[in-house]
């Protein structure tokens, strides 16, 4: 069970400042325990510490600082049951769900311990003409200065590990902002790190009310912002940001093409839609929203697809037989609904699912779905994916490509030709080839263009994004 109450982290240190945000079970409805909330002071003054550490931090080799992530890691081995019950709880995520993103932070930051020691630089060759003749360049990484992080609450655990992995890596003090509807992973990794001799000041979290929250995003001592979470939010914190650096990893409605050469294997095929599309409650930025399936295969895929949807157990999702949780609110249920409930005004049908009660949704397909509904051109962000056939390949991608998101699609064909045309065509920031939209391992860059964001994560990418190159050139003679 969690704790009656969590501190918030201020400058490495645990401060019990209040209780005033309640983190309710989001099965139950119940307050499962309440925690410290920081206010514009507390906020003004974690910054202030991040910008006083920068001198301690530049002297943090890179062996200690991967001593600090290989701690973390030990750590949260040993506390893996309590951050996997604790994400159940706070998120709603079935517990098999909440284990497996217990295992993806762990992989993060092993991928960031092995980066913290090859963070290297390059020669540059600035010998082009005589007049550089004995001149020599060098450049290197140096840390970008005070970090700003907003967190969302679908992946609590892992989303804020590829803020903090990489920060630890680089070098680089920051303050993070946890959803204030699941701050709890975000403070037992405050916890963690309060046990390590990072610099103080190198790091806080602090959750607080977005409305209260502006100085993450305006003031300029911070040198770079990193959100994730919804366009709307990320698109005008972006505008507030002024001159430091900003990376959004935002939303989608993913797609996933069926070719017409998978009638053998349907079976796999469906049986990775059906993750895909209704895992976590379908709260994922790249869960699959958009079937498109090939005429000669569609018949037998959508029997097998409603089979398979049908079957899929919704309840409570501390028992490991529960794949469909809780949304993380019933206004997100209600406000999904209402898109649904649109759709089939318009002419969609309903195939399997449908039942939504508070914030339990049932896994649901429909077909039939207008390309101008709300449903079909925005982020469903829950458990409902579209079915819809196409004829010709080239078309299926120019379909994919009628969005305003661009995260990541999936495709599934045996032509290899076909693999690469995706891979040219489709404007997204990543083609997965023979499985969901949905995949993700925690080293490869991950982001997406258009409405989707800016910048990739994945830590190595991160890394780049949180240093700047230094140039030194050398003369061999004066």
């Amino acid at each position: 069970m969690l704790q009656k109450t969590y501190p918030y982290y201020l400058a490495n240190e645990a401060v019990a400042a209040n209780t005033d945000l309640d983190v309710t079970d989001k099965f139950s409805g119940e307050v499962a325990t309440r925690v410290a909330m920081a206010d514009a002071a507390a906020i003004d003054k974690a910054i202030g510490h991040a910008v006083d550490a920068m001198p301690a931090l530049r002297a943090f080799a890179p062996f200690k600082r991967q001593a600090v992530l290989e701690h973390c890691l030990k750590r949260f081995r040993e506390r893996y049951d309590e951050l996997a019950l604790a994400l159940c709880i706070e998120a709603g995520k079935p517990i098999n769900d909440s284990k497996g993103e217990v295992t993806r932070l762990i992989d993060t930051f092993k991928v960031a311990a092995e980066e913290a020691v090859r963070i290297d630089g390059e020669i540059v060759n600035l010998q082009i003409s005589p007049r550089a003749k004995g001149y020599h360049g060098y450049v290197k990484r140096v840390p970008i200065g005070p970090c700003s992080f907003i967190s969302p609450f679908n992946f609590p655990l892992n989303l804020t590990a590829h803020k903090v992995a990489p920060a630890i890596a680089a070098g680089v003090p920051f303050v993070l902002k946890p959803a204030s509807r699941t701050p709890v992973g975000a403070l037992i990794m405050g916890e963690i790190l309060a046990e390590t001799d990072l610099p103080k000041g190198a790091f806080s979290i602090l959750p607080a009310h977005r409305d209260g929250a502006d100085l993450f995003t305006t003031d300029e001592r911070f040198k770079l912002l990193s959100f994730t979470g919804s366009p709307a939010v990320g698109w005008e914190l972006k505008k507030k940001a002024g001159k430091k650096k900003v990376i959004l990893e935002l939303g989608g409605n993913a797609a996933a093409i069926v070719d017409g050469d998978q009638g053998e294997k349907l079976d796999y095929v469906v049986e990775r839609l059906a993750f895909g599309a209704f895992y976590q409650s379908g709260q994922s930025c790249i869960g699959v929203q958009r079937i498109l399936v090939h005429a000669q295969v569609y018949e037998a895929l959508r029997e097998k697809l409603i089979a398979k949807t049908k079957s899929l157990v919704m309840g409570d999702p501390k028992d490991e037989k529960t794949f469909v949780g809780p949304m993380i609110s019933e206004s997100e249920s209600k406000r999904l609904a209402g898109w649904m409930e649109s759709a089939v005004l318009a002419g969609a049908t309903i195939v399997a699912g449908g039942k939504v009660e508070g914030a339990m949704f049932e896994a649901t397909l429909l077909e039939g779905v207008g390309r101008d509904t709300d449903l079909y051109r925005k982020e469903a962000f829950g458990p409902v994916a579209i079915l819809e056939r196409f004829d010709d390949f080239d078309s299926a991608l120019a379909t994919v490509n009628d969005s305003d998101f661009g995260l990541q699609a999936g495709v599934f064909t045996d032509s290899l030709a076909h693999a690469h045309r995706a891979w040219d065509r489709l404007e997204v920031g990543g083609v997965v080839i023979n499985d969901v939209p949905s995949f993700r391992v925690d080293n490869m860059p991950y982001g997406g263009v258009k409405d989707s964001g800016l910048g990739r994560e994945g830590v190595r990418y991160a890394i780049e994004d949180m240093t700047e190159l230094r140039l030194m050139v050398m003369r061999e003679t004066w």
